[in-house]
């Protein structure tokens, strides 16, 4: 049993890391984009606040990925064997579904990934009644509002900062906003950290306190946060370019004030909603604020070509994810002989 928790907490840092690399375009799109960074230097910088995010992001939405998608006492009560296969296939729908839109050059959603798993792998194991409906409506509607919400606000900022600096010369304002995305895409950074993270944490409190720890009130243990950051920011700093390609160059074009605008509007969204333990989508979120930044410019700034692909992307996520944890489950179950 050991021996299995362990594996299986592995792998769950492994999906943290494939979480890191798949969604450091998010973190680093603009500022490479802008050139304000080289991509080797970005990705170092949002590594370091994806780490730092450990000692002051809470773990709310930790607490949503563990006991929010699924009835945590239902599932537990199925048994040991139960709980480690939902988990082992709801991590390989998750993962299956990364590295195909990380292939694609998709910036899809890493934490919609994680639900659409847990869904696909607790429909065969403990049915409809096993699943936390208000969890699930909470994310399925920021689905829609996250990028919404960064959009509103990347166009919102790219308005009155453009106007603030109206009078001033363009070098003038290049040199100012090229410091301030330091700023910015280090907020970004943190947000992506105090997010996403957290998704992993929720999985791996579900591994320990299903089986070995089963006996112990549910909550997310300080070692296991370290982990989980530290395991995103190698993540991150592995890189992830095919994604940046399309985020920051194929969806618009970016300025240095853009890019502050877009990161500013997209990492405040995330922090607000995470305070309310809502598994927010960096992805999307960051998608709305570059968009709402490139739409000031007129709608032919933005390729809406890509952004229709992206969003293809956000709508198959969770159902591509939660079918192959569906069938994940299906094939460990028989070959258990259960």
């Amino acid at each position: 049993m050991l021996a299995t928790v362990v594996a299986l907490i592995g792998l769950a840092l492994i999906f943290d890391f494939i979480n890191g690399f798949h969604d450091a375009a998010n973190s680093i799109a603009t500022v490479v984009s802008t050139r304000v960074l080289s991509p080797l230097i970005a990705v170092i910088w949002a590594a370091f606040f994806n780490f730092i995010a450990a000692f002051g992001g809470g773990v709310k939405v930790a607490n949503t990925m563990g006991k929010g998608i699924i009835q945590f006492d239902l599932l537990k009560a199925q048994g040991t064997h139960i709980v480690l296969a939902v988990i082992f296939a709801s991590l390989l729908g998750a993962i299956v579904w990364d590295l195909i839109t990380w292939w694609w050059g998709l910036p899809s959603s890493s934490s919609h990934a994680l639900a659409g798993g847990l869904i696909g792998a607790a429909l065969p194991s403990v049915g409809w009644r096993g699943l936390e409906w208000s969890g699930i409506g909470k994310i399925c509607a920021f689905i829609v509002l996250s990028p919404i919400i960064g959009m509103v606000l990347g166009t919102g900022m790219t308005i009155a900062t453009s106007w603030l600096v109206r009078r001033r010369a363009p070098l003038q304002v290049d040199k100012w906003f090229r410091r301030l995305q330091l700023l910015s895409s280090g907020v970004f950074s943190y947000s992506h950290g105090t997010g996403d993270a957290q998704k992993t944490m929720g999985i791996i409190a579900v591994i320990l306190y299903g089986t070995i720890w089963a006996d112990r009130a549910f909550h997310v243990p300080f070692w296991v946060v370290l982990l989980c950051h530290a395991a995103m920011g190698l993540g991150t700093a592995a890189g992830g370019w095919r994604i940046i390609r399309t985020m920051g160059h194929n969806l618009t074009k970016l300025q240095p004030i853009g890019g502050f605008c877009a990161e500013t509007g997209g990492g405040v969204t995330i922090l607000a909603i995470a305070r309310l333990g809502i598994p927010v989508s960096t992805t999307h979120t960051i998608t709305g604020a570059i968009v709402g930044v490139g739409a000031t410019k007129g709608t032919r700034a933005v390729r809406w070509g890509v952004a229709g692909r992206i969003l293809w992307a956000w709508i198959l996520t969770i159902p591509a994810s939660a079918a192959v944890a569906a069938a994940a489950f299906v094939v460990v179950q028989m070959f258990s002989g259960r």
